[in-house]
């Protein structure tokens, strides 16, 4: 599941949210969970259970939160 499916599944952001954040990540050539730190929207800690939820889930695991 990419990042930004999981941002608006945990409700992070809404999914016109992303697309703008999307857009934006676009020009600026920058990573999805770097820039959602960088304008508050996330914390760090917050994107380090986020990447890791999406790695388990990549692999076949599925976490219960």
């Amino acid at each position: 599941m990419l990042l930004g499916h999981l941002l608006v599944q945990e409700k992070f952001v809404s999914p016109a949210q992303l697309e703008q954040i999307l857009s934006e990540q676009n020009h600026r050539n920058q990573k999805l969970g770097e820039l959602m730190v960088e304008k508050n929207i996330i914390s760090p800690a917050q994107l380090e259970q986020l990447l890791e939820k999406q790695y388990w889930q990549k692999n076949g695991f599925w976490l219960i939160s």
